[in-house]
């Protein structure tokens, strides 16, 4: 009985995995297709390990957006009211998402992330906590911060310009705008340990503001 459920078990994680690899791949080509769509610094996600992805937020999108360009899967969080529609709550659990329970703190949530980062794999958050009114980088929050400080790894910067455009808050159905997806260099944890929470909001602030202009540049680029 053991041994059945151990290979279901595999089975199903090779089922998600290559249903991932599916969805990134017609995402691409969506993009393609769809949109004047530019990334940069890809290669920044080239290391061994666990590794938090904090992504500036413009759009419903952007987790489309920053997992398509990514070479490595990466795991998704999701608010528990998300899991009620049941054909949603059927794709976000085939890609593995975290349930966070806001009511009830999270707990459980941030210790399936903490888990998963230490397993060394990549997780996807949006500092802001919610979406740009302006299409501009609003006020990081320190939420990531303690997962951060207890999985020490590395945090890669990461910024989106056009989805704003494309998707604004309001509305349903994007129209054709350029966008522009940038990674920035990681900030390692052997660095970000020693600052205390002012100054690594202050460092990712920063990056964050570099990597936006650059993002700018390239849809400018496409709109000339």
């Amino acid at each position: 009985m053991a041994k059945n459920q151990s290979w279901i078990g595999t089975l199903q994680i090779g089922f998600r995995r290559l249903f991932y690899r599916w969805l990134r791949f017609v995402a691409r080509m969506s993009a393609s297709l769809l949109f004047s769509f530019r990334s940069e610094g890809q290669h920044y996600l080239d290391f061994e390990g666990g590794g938090m992805i904090l992504s500036t937020h413009q759009s419903m999108m952007d987790p489309v957006l920053v997992g398509m360009v990514a070479n490595r899967r990466l795991n998704y969080l999701a608010r528990k009211t998300l899991f009620h529609n049941p054909l949603f709550a059927f794709l976000i659990r085939t890609l593995d998402a975290i349930e966070l329970d806001r009511d009830r703190g999270g707990l459980s949530g941030l210790k399936e992330m903490l888990k998963r980062l230490k397993n060394g794999e990549f997780v996807l958050m949006f500092p802001e906590g919610t979406r740009t009114l302006d299409g501009f980088i609003g006020p990081l929050k320190p939420g990531f911060i303690p997962i951060a400080r207890r999985s020490e790894v590395p945090l890669v910067p990461v910024a989106i310009v056009g989805a704003y455009d494309c998707l604004p808050r309001g509305t349903k159905l994007p129209t054709r705008r350029p966008i522009a997806v940038v990674f920035g260099e990681p900030i390692p944890s052997a660095l970000y340990m020693e600052w205390d929470d002012t100054q690594l909001l202050a460092e990712l602030t920063t990056k964050l503001l570099a990597l936006h202009a650059r993002a700018r540049e390239l849809t400018h680029a496409q709109e000339s």
